[in-house]
């Protein structure tokens, strides 16, 4: 017997996550569980303003809900129907889910920040810095 039936009480909260799809990262050979719901950011090479990527899981994989992006310039216009909001240009794409999602990390820029519930992570922190291509999708 588990010592949650053992004292009487279920663990309810680990069924739950059993049953929620995450979403993983993958690099070097290694495998992060996240989240269900995440947000990339990270600073454009030339320009160097910030840009933020909120995604969920999805039956179908990865879902982008909204873009974010702190200026304009070099490529990075937003598109019609964009509103400033504290300084972000936000926007809804309008993409399927995503398998999976290919991030670069060349060593040139700084690294992709991955944010959990209002809490960012360099993703060196997740995987090792050499660790290139890494790869977002659903954990199997």
């Amino acid at each position: 017997m588990d010592d949650a039936a053992a004292n009487g009480t279920s663990n309810q909260t680990g069924a739950l996550e059993d049953r929620m799809s995450l979403i993983c990262l993958s690099g070097g050979g290694i495998v992060v569980k996240l989240a269900a719901a995440l947000t990339l950011s990270w600073t454009h090479s030339v320009e160097k303003v910030k840009w933020e990527e909120d995604w969920r899981a999805h039956p179908a994989g990865i879902a982008i809900v909204e873009s974010r992006v702190r200026g304009s310039g070099a490529g990075m216009e937003p598109p019609p129907g964009a509103k400033l909001k504290d300084g972000f240009y936000s926007y809804r794409p309008h993409w399927v889910p995503q398998k999976e999602i290919v991030l670069r990390r060349s060593g040139a820029t700084a690294d992709w920040n991955v944010c959990i519930s209002g809490t960012c992570k360099p993703m060196g922190d997740y995987l090792p810095a050499n660790a290139d291509p890494v790869t977002l999708s659903l954990c199997k």
